[in-house]
């Protein structure tokens, strides 16, 4: 006879099973089964192969390269799947949030995607989302449901702390403007300088000619520059050191996302010549969709650090360990818990209560 005690079921598609069985082990439950595949169409189809009926549903899935479209679909499918099959409360677990620097209307006609994705999780049934670094904070007015936007900075400071050699003699850069906040919040944290980087764009007729050229930033690229500019070849790109003094010091890059490798690689080029001892390069979420494994071995950085809410695993090995991983299955497995059990969740944004 079945038995209802509204207990946490987990689920997960194809995008990331790796953390969420991570997570299932954290949590000391099993994944529940679910079989996602395509028909011969390529329309996906899901199949939940247990009972979710008045049960606490989450569903992890990671949207990430090359096939966003794909999970976010899945993500969508499931969440209509659970709703109809009564679940009693249904939490999207999303670590990276697909869209999200599509988060305003920064030129004639540009579609605020973020916001699309907003209304699609809430259309399918979703009644609670969990994510991890949005983009922009103010992606969680976007929906009318309850967001909890964890953050990784508690991670990477134990992270800090613990493998980064001489980090109290470091300093914590952002590589734009729009990471200041980010970045001075982790040095205060820390108690460390803050140092600030300018990113200047200009229009050249003739800088193929007279000037050496950057190759243009690929459209949505790390620091969320949107389609446009990028595509003009007559852009030139430099970057200087605007606020802060980082010669003789550890330079740790903080930034919420790479994706071509061009941002930090101008970034960390500007910290040497300014006569930074070593550079780290600490990002949420390692999208790498257009950088290819001999870009990342030949990043001008000691390390490159992200967390696993994108599964890295092949390219931890064809980087011969440029790539260092945070793990962030103890602190999604700790929000769900809580989250289960109606506790607070804001002991997550305090690096000195992560004890799980």
């Amino acid at each position: 006879m079945h038995q209802t005690g509204n207990s946490i079921k987990l689920l997960t598609g194809n995008s990331h099973p790796r953390l969420a069985e991570q997570v299932a082990a954290r949590l000391g439950i099993p994944l529940t089964p679910v079989h996602v595949s395509k028909f011969l169409s390529l329309e996906t189809s899901v199949q939940i192969h247990s009972s979710v009926r008045d049960e606490d549903v989450f569903i992890l899935q990671s949207p990430s390269p090359p096939d966003i479209n794909d999970h976010l679909m899945e993500l969508l499918i499931m969440i209509s799947a659970c709703k109809t099959a009564s679940a009693k409360r249904i939490t999207a677990v999303i670590p990276c949030y697909p869209y999200a620097r599509q988060d305003k209307k920064d030129k004639s006609r540009a579609p605020i995607t973020a916001k699309l994705v907003a209304n699609l999780l809430a259309v399918a049934g979703a009644d609670h989302v969990i994510t991890m670094d949005l983009h922009a904070s103010q992606i969680q007015g976007f929906f009318n449901i309850p967001v909890d936007n964890l953050f990784s900075e508690p991670s990477m400071v134990q992270y800090i702390k613990q493998e980064v050699d001489g980090w109290r003699n470091a300093i914590i850069v952002s590589p734009d403007a729009g990471g200041a906040k980010r970045a001075t919040g982790l040095a205060d944290t820390l108690n460390l300088d803050f140092a600030l980087i300018n990113r200047k764009r200009r229009r050249d007729m003739a800088a193929s000619i007279t000037l050496p050229t950057v190759p243009p930033t690929p459209t949505g690229s790390d620091s969320g520059s949107s389609p446009g500019d990028d595509d003009d070849p007559y852009f030139v790109e430099k970057m200087e050191l605007l606020v802060g003094d980082v010669k003789g010091k550890v330079a740790i890059l903080i930034d919420d996302m790479i994706d071509s490798g061009h941002t930090i690689r101008l970034a960390a080029g500007v910290l040497r010549e300014n006569g930074a001892q070593e550079v780290y390069a600490l990002i949420s979420h390692g999208l790498l969709s257009d950088t290819t494994m001999e870009n990342l071995r030949d990043l001008p950085v000691k390390k490159l650090i992200v967390t696993n809410s994108i599964d890295q695993t092949d390219r931890i090995t064809a980087t011969q360990d440029k790539i260092d991983i945070i793990d962030i299955a103890p602190v999604i497995a700790e929000s769900i818990r809580r989250t289960h059990n109606g506790e607070s969740i804001s002991a997550l944004f305090r690096p000195n209560e992560l004890h799980f």
